[in-house]
């Protein structure tokens, strides 16, 4: 599981760990520690706290990745997750427990303020995750977009860190650890796909994919190669004969474990292609319809129904195809909107023709709005921002793009990733938005703030709200036109285009899912109605059929931040600053909507009377 679903995911994302010189099926997983009462003397609001303290210790506990993705390398840095239903629902229980022990030790309306929004959102964090325990079994394990398949070697190259030989060690156990984690995974798949729970057909071509791309020879194999550069460091200090003999183990750990169980894994790929469906739209699974109001409910935080979804967004294609034709009149464009997006999607002027040449330029556009942070935020990012492609083996099934956060201890910068597989699908005019929105003010500053709310309990440092991390994604787009960027109107056509993409994606989402189009349908959809590339259109068309419902967070979640910033604009005039306007936003770390509304509220209400 990526990080990004990691933090996303509404049911049972962390599990206990396994040790991986045995078969998973054979180890005995000790029951989820409890947490422990506070001490009688202490304050409310250090009780809370304290147990907040231990409801995360217990969870991490669980979740050996998780440590890693926070920087954490103890002695569980050698192992993966446990995928078992046995440990999710100790996690459930971890999670039930100590809710239930906040409700009976605590009084919401005594704590002091921080601790009581930390108590509600607490709340409304089991809610959500409760919410979609009843559809447990339907996710899927292999797609193209969040596949074990390539989410687990991603995972050892871009989270898994070497500083010493005692972690690569641990990065060959893992190695090894993939076999029996991927037999597990494997059966899971089996078992669901034998009810009716599985991707469309189309889907299983990528996974394949992405599996013959580590099944090729040893010497061009991602995870050897990238073990092989870790040993290699001079940091890690490591002699040259022990990289050898670590290289040789990872070989080894590869050819006797981890192949044999992708062997396995093909091969219960290919015979699923067989059998799968060709209907696209989780409403074909028993209560689809209640599972999509779930997740819409989950990842909006809103009670919006699905058709109420899907009319936003007509509407909100209407105004900016409006806008859009302000720019078509602005460059002297004759014809119709749809020829423009036609000529902007097939022009060669529009497309870089080398990695390099994107890549150079999004780094110019990263380093222009870091030096304009200061005049619109109060608090700034302090960890690195590093722009990397998306690696050869999964670039062909990933996403456009991706942020991955930075660890807390240092250990890791945060990173745009960017998909590079094809040119011709990563417009010129879209460059300069999607920097903003993957990282500077977007998901970068986002981040790196809220991991570094050292006040507040690990929850809220360091989970997620899909509505609030992705609506501020784009609400940063349309502010950097406020801040003096997209100064060649093709550029602002790119950055329309993107926030049109978003507003489409309430249209077909919902349609898919909830009015049963077919994947051709929706693609003719975007074609007609976006200046997005063809390749892009059935890319992202296949995200949402196998991501149900995420993909509507991010315009809500947008639409709700420039609400606010506009009523703070009208009741404050002169008195708005908007670098603490978002500093509220921010510092508050992720919260559903309701709640970044009463934030706000309170903020504009207390600089009244200021």
């Amino acid at each position: 599981m990526s990080l990004a679903r990691l933090l996303a995911a509404p049911v049972s994302a962390l599990a206990l760990a396994v040790t991986l010189a045995a078969p998973l099926a054979a180890q005995e997983s000790p029951a989820a520690p409890a947490a422990p009462a506070p001490v009688a003397d202490q304050t409310a609001e250090a009780a809370i706290d304290a147990l907040f303290a231990a409801y995360d210790e217990a969870s991490l506990a669980q979740s050996p990745e998780g440590k890693a993705y926070r920087g954490i390398r103890d002695a569980d840095y050698g192992k993966w997750n446990d995928p078992s239903d046995a440990a999710d629902a100790r996690q459930d229980a971890l999670l039930d427990e100590t809710l239930a022990t906040m409700r009976a030790r605590f009084d919401l309306a005594t704590l002091a303020p921080q601790q009581a929004l930390s108590y509600r959102l607490f709340e409304q964090l089991a809610a959500r995750r409760a919410s979609l325990r009843p559809y447990r079994d339907y996710g899927y394990i292999f797609d193209q977009m969040n596949g074990a398949q390539s989410d687990l070697p991603a995972f050892l190259i871009n989270t898994h860190r070497v500083a010493n030989e005692a972690e690569a060690k641990a990065y060959v156990a893992r190695i090894e650890g993939l076999g029996p984690l991927l037999d597990a995974l494997t059966a899971q798949s089996r078992a669901r796909a034998d009810k009716g729970v599985m991707p469309p057909r189309w889907v299983y071509p990528y996974v394949i994919s992405d599996i013959q791309n580590l099944l090729g020879p040893i010497d061009k194999n991602p995870i050897i190669e990238d073990l092989g550069n870790k040993v290699a460091d001079e940091k890690a200090k490591i002699p040259p004969a022990d990289q050898v003999m670590l290289l040789a183990d990872g070989v080894g750990a590869w050819m006797m474990s981890a192949r044999p169980a992708y062997q396995r894994l093909l091969a219960e790929m290919e015979r699923q292609q067989a059998i799968a469906p060709t209907d696209d739209g989780i409403w074909r699974l028993p209560d689809g319809d209640k599972y999509y109001a779930a997740l819409l409910a989950s990842y909006t935080t809103t009670d919006l129904t699905a058709d109420q979804i899907h009319d936003l967004g007509l509407k909100e294609i209407e105004r900016i195809h409006g806008e859009m034709r302000a720019i078509m009149a602005q460059v002297g464009f004759t014809g119709t909107l749809q020829e423009f997006f036609a000529y902007t999607r097939d022009d060669p002027r529009f497309f870089h023709t080398s990695r390099e040449d994107y890549l150079a330029e999004a780094e110019g556009h990263l380093a222009r709005m870091t030096a304009k942070l200061p005049e619109f935020f109060a608090t700034l990012p302090a960890d690195p921002l590093v722009i990397k492609p998306v690696e050869a083996f999964r670039e062909k099934s990933a996403g456009k793009a991706f942020y991955q956060s930075p660890a807390p201890d240092g250990s890791r910068p945060g990173t745009y990733y960017v998909n590079l597989y094809n040119l011709r699908d990563m417009s010129k005019n879209e460059l300069e938005a999607l920097a903003y929105h993957e990282g500077l003010p977007g998901h970068h500053l986002q981040r790196s703030v809220q991991g570094a709310l050292g006040d507040l309990p690990a929850f809220r440092r360091f989970g997620g709200v899909t509505a609030y991390s992705e609506g501020w994604g784009l609400y940063t787009e349309e502010l950097g036109k406020d801040m003096g960027f997209y100064t060649d109107p093709y550029s602002d056509f790119g950055r329309l285009g993107m926030e049109l993409w978003r507003a489409a994606r309430l249209v077909v989402d919902s349609g898919i899912h909830h009015k049963r189009w077919s994947r051709e349908q929706a693609i003719a959809y975007l074609a007609e109605n976006t200046p997005n590339p063809a390749g892009d259109i059935e890319k992202a068309i296949e995200r949402y059929i196998v991501y149900p419902g995420q993909a509507t967070a991010y315009m809500i979640g947008k639409l709700k931040i420039m609400e606010l910033r506009e009523k703070a604009k009208a009741e404050l005039g002169t008195g708005f600053d908007i670098r603490a306007f978002h500093d509220v936003i921010l510092t508050s770390g992720p919260v559903p909507l309701s709640i970044m509304e009463e934030n706000v509220g309170q903020w504009i209400a207390a600089r009244r009377q200021q």
